[in-house]
């Protein structure tokens, strides 16, 4: 059996509906041990940080009654030391870092990614390592800030939003030495707060949309992909799933669809998401006639 559960179980969980502290399972909304660690919980562990699910143990008995488990010694205390990893960032490879190399060395980094690559990029390289060394570190018990030269080197918008979440799951501050931002940001503080609500609100934009264009299509007569792929016997599956708290992508992983092309393969969290919302409309719409 993994161990990764105990890497779990030495954080408390930060979501507010579930607040376990460190050394005891997830709990639900009713009081059982959750079939999966929730996913805030799990991405405080730098190697789990792009999983998307972290399945509760047998041995923490999943379903049965929550009861708090003796805390691991050791947590709770303070970070011992500060480390400071500097991020730099040009668009084109005729732009020059040395001006930003320069202040990342005069405000205390003393490990400095680089790389010149555009904005536009859905993957940076160092910049995901600077991430992942931060993450790693933090876990070992050290302080750690990732000091940039002004928030634009790290994205703008929902880019930026996501980055902050990924920091603040792993505990890692932000320091801009200039800009909008200029100085440093606990990751408790109103800058990730300010952001993350950026970031959901962002999600919740595209997914409104995306429904509207869905319901135009029906409407339209169009089918929406996905469909022939759902059962009953998925969306009873699907229902208990919710019931444990977990999210579409985690219920998606669990499910596999059993009849036409896709046969074998899982869902995607946008079937789920229609097929629990189709189930939804269906039982509420005989008690508002």
């Amino acid at each position: 059996m993994s161990d990764d559960f105990k890497r779990v179980e030495s954080h408390a969980c930060p979501m507010s509906t579930c607040a376990a502290p460190a050394g005891s399972p997830c709990r639900t909304g009713k009081g059982k041990v959750t079939i999966q660690y929730h996913t805030a919980r799990f991405r405080l562990v730098p190697k789990l940080v792009k999983a998307l699910n972290e399945p509760t143990p047998a041995v923490r008995k999943p379903g049965s009654v929550w009861t708090e488990l003796p805390r691991p010694k050791g947590v709770g205390t303070e970070p011992v030391g500060h480390v400071r990893l500097g991020y730099a960032r040009a668009s084109t490879a005729r732009q020059s870092l040395d001006s930003q190399l320069d202040s990342l060395t005069e405000g205390g980094a003393t490990r400095i990614f680089s790389e010149k690559i555009s904005t536009r990029a859905t993957r940076r390289p160092e910049l995901d390592e600077a991430v992942k060394l931060a993450g790693e570190l933090r876990a070992s018990g050290v302080r750690v800030t990732l000091v940039v030269h002004e928030h634009k080197r790290l994205g703008r918008g929902i880019e930026l939003a996501t980055l902050a979440e990924e920091l603040k799951a792993s505990d890692v501050g932000l320091h801009f030495l200039t800009g909008e931002l200029q100085g440093s940001h606990d990751p408790s503080g109103v800058v990730f707060t300010v952001l993350a609500a950026l970031s959901g609100m962002e999600r919740e934009y595209i997914r409104d949309r995306t429904l509207e264009g869905h319901e135009s299509a029906r409407k339209r007569g169009k089918t929406i992909g996905g469909a022939g792929v759902t059962d009953d016997h998925m969306l009873s599956m699907a229902l208990h799933l919710r019931e444990q708290e977990m999210s579409l992508r985690g219920i998606a992983s669990r499910l596999v669809i059993t009849n036409g092309q896709k046969k074998g393969q899982h869902p995607s969290p946008a079937t789920v998401m229609r097929m629990l919302r189709e189930h939804d409309e269906q039982t509420t719409a005989p008690l508002a006639s």
